[in-house]
């Protein structure tokens, strides 16, 4: 296997999914908890934060003092911060232009999980310069 790749966890997986139907026409975002790695991240859990994007239907802004809470709870549980994640209601299963702009944590997983037809989680790592993707792999039980 070349480049990154991101293990996820089923069940943060479907918590994924399940907050992105809920969110409906909105991004929903929040942050990706486990086991960071250079190489692989695991994705045990997922911290949901509200979106305070002033237009959320095409947009993400994780609200700060919540990401920071997000941030510390993952910490305080023996985790690390894998990175982030965030929906395309409509848009496409790639990071977007502002997307591509608002990256801040290089090193780091951007997760997008678009919902045009059937639910699709892709997976990119942030260079500091430009995003490149990352094998995403599916397990149902990560190992402790």
């Amino acid at each position: 296997m070349t480049g990154p790749s991101l293990v996820l966890a089923r069940d943060a997986y479907d918590d994924i999914v399940s907050q992105g139907y809920d969110g409906g026409d909105e991004e929903i975002c929040g942050v990706l908890a486990g086991e960071y790695g250079d190489d692989e991240s695991v994705v045990r859990d997922v911290r949901r934060v509200p979106n305070a994007a002033e237009t959320p239907q095409i947009r993400y802004a994780m609200a700060p003092e919540a990401q920071l809470a997000a941030i510390e709870g993952i910490e305080d549980d023996g985790l690390d911060v894998v990175g982030f994640y965030h929906t395309h209601p409509t848009g496409p299963a790639h990071p977007s232009d502002t997307d591509v702009e608002r990256a801040t944590w290089p090193g780091y997983s951007y997760a997008i999980c678009a919902f045009d037809g059937y639910p699709y989680l892709g997976s990119w790592r942030w260079t500091g310069e430009a995003f490149e993707r990352e094998t995403v792999r599916l397990v149902d039980d990560v190992e402790s």
